[in-house]
């Protein structure tokens, strides 16, 4: 049998402790922007009403993320698969769009009878 050898122990898992402070403020910019939310639905904002709703939807998905998730205090290399998920959900959302937005452009050939 081997000895015990401490320096081949992986690095120690440290845990942030954030303050419930903290936790209290991103719930209260969670609700404002909820109601935000809420509040620019009944506005006619014309063709940027979508634009308004993904950027507010995307600012509290990233609260969610960065602390709820605890994604601001991880290691990069969680942080890096993080940023890998949402470009291929980006480019998974570019390929289907494309499709859906260039399907009115070739017209369907005549019926033969």
């Amino acid at each position: 049998m081997s000895a015990y050898n401490a320096e081949l122990e992986p690095e120690e898992y440290h845990e942030h402790h954030v303050p419930r402070t903290t936790y209290y403020a991103i719930f209260v910019s969670l609700m404002v922007l909820t109601f935000a939310t809420v509040g620019l639905a009944f506005l006619n904002l014309g063709m940027f009403n979508v634009t308004v709703a993904l950027a507010v939807a995307v600012t509290k998905a990233a609260l969610v993320v960065m602390f709820f998730m605890h994604m601001k205090y991880s290691s990069p290399l969680i942080k890096l698969v993080g940023f890998a998920a949402m470009v291929w959900l980006g480019m998974l959302l570019l390929i289907t769009l494309s499709d859906y937005l260039t399907r009115g452009w070739l017209m369907a050939p005549p019926i033969v009878r």
